[in-house]
């Protein structure tokens, strides 16, 4: 009952301060206010990063090898020229690869470039043109909102059919039905028989919002697939319970095998995997963390000794108070405790104005141009552990030199 008490006075002792000293207040919470406000909006921005980047990889597949002619991740001494004159990835290798792998569930081959696609006099450009072999339906992560997927014989006889975006529905359709209309590339023409389900903005643009999709046997009369510039690659999906470590070394075989590369040659082909991405992503936002928490630090370390200065005037204005409460038994344990309740009590208002202040923005992010950024539980924890510390280091001092004040001093002192 004593601390519950004492509580209540320190957090009215604050507020009084608060009140009666305005401007002065004002000028010591700033600091904290700012510091709270640099670290937690700096750790909110990257976390809705993290998300947006962690959501795009996981588009990827995080249990998807792909088999492509550079790495996504280089190192060590490998001259570029030489992944340069490296071959790319085939349409048979993929073929080889499905007939040889015992660990793979699915294999896909996959080429694209922009095109424009018409439909009558309307004409939309700088569409994704998609062209991709058997299995890619088990690999790649889509919905299918309106229509159907390819059937196995439009696949092997590169029927002219595709599937479109939500986004090439709206401009070229203007709302009506675009199942079993004709559109056209390169003068080609191709009935629609599917619509993919709208999935938004993605960081790495993989999204088939805006992707016209045809079996690869057609798509290749239409683009070659046999050059750079179209982004040739091999995607292989592992079984369930098979680990990428263990695919990537039977893929390793396999296509050491198909392009007839001797054991002590190097090898012309890159295999790479999601966590590469992901470990890249990982380092740059602990860097950036760290930058944005040193930030908050100084601005912090400002308002500590502003809290400092406040509560130094505090325990000199109240010193009389301090001499009569003694003198009627207080214990130096009570005085210190009376004035670290207060430090900590306004360094807390300071870390509350700062979540609000970075509550309100993220709210106008989202409103205005859909940032998908929260003030989450964790970051409001960290804000307020921090003010709580930044105002037991403040008020330490004061409070210590009240505390050890003669009673009989004080109560003489005007």
């Amino acid at each position: 009952m004593l601390f519950i008490r004492l509580f209540f006075e320190s957090l009215g002792s604050a507020l009084r301060a608060l009140v009666e000293n305005k401007l002065r207040t004002f000028l010591s919470l700033l600091g904290i206010v700012i510091g709270i406000f640099s670290i937690i909006s700096v750790f909110t921005m990257v976390d809705a990063l993290n998300k947006k980047i962690s959501d795009s990889v996981a588009s990827l597949g995080d249990n998807i090898i792909y088999v492509q002619k550079w790495p996504w991740e280089f190192g060590g001494d490998y001259p570029w020229w030489k992944y340069m004159s490296r071959p790319l990835p085939k349409l048979e290798e993929t073929n080889d690869i499905r007939r040889r792998s015992q660990l793979a569930d699915g294999v896909c081959f996959s080429a694209s470039t922009s095109r424009t696609v018409k439909y009558g006099n309307v004409a939309m450009g700088d569409v994704n043109f998609e062209a991709v072999s058997e299995d890619y339906d088990k690999i790649s992560t889509f919905d299918i909102a309106d229509g159907r997927y390819f059937t196995d014989a439009e696949q092997t006889a590169g029927r002219a059919v595709c599937i479109i975006g939500p986004i090439i529905v709206e401009n070229l359709f203007a709302g009506a039905d675009p199942l079993g209309k004709i559109v056209s590339v390169n003068g080609a023409k191709m009935t629609v028989i599917g619509v993919f389900k709208r999935e938004g903005d993605n960081m790495f643009g993989n999204t088939h919002d805006s992707e016209l999709l045809v079996p690869v046997q057609f798509g290749r009369s239409l683009i070659n697939i046999t050059k750079d510039q179209n982004n040739p690659f091999i995607m292989v999906k592992a079984k369930a319970g098979i680990t990428n470590d263990d695919l990537i070394a039977e893929l390793e075989g396999i296509m050491r095998g198909v392009r007839r590369i001797k054991p002590a040659d190097e090898q012309n082909f890159a295999l790479n995997q999601t966590s590469l991405l992901s470990q890249g992503f990982a380092g740059l936002f602990g860097i950036v963390n760290i930058a944005g928490g040193i930030i908050g630090i100084f601005s912090i370390l400002v308002g500590g000794f502003g809290i400092a200065n406040i509560m130094f005037v505090s325990v000199k204005e109240r010193t009389n108070l301090i001499g009569i409460k003694k003198s009627l038994g207080a214990k130096n344990y009570f005085i210190l405790f009376e004035f670290l309740f207060e430090a900590v009590i306004l360094c807390l208002i300071g870390g509350l104005i700062g979540l609000l202040i970075i509550y309100l923005l993220t709210l106008a992010a989202n409103a205005f141009m859909d940032a998908g950024v929260s003030l989450t539980m964790k970051n409001i924890s960290l804000a307020m552990i921090i003010s709580v510390v930044i105002g037991l280091l403040a008020g330490i001092i004061p409070a210590w030199s009240a505390s050890r004040l003669n009673p009989v001093d004080a109560i003489r002192s005007k």
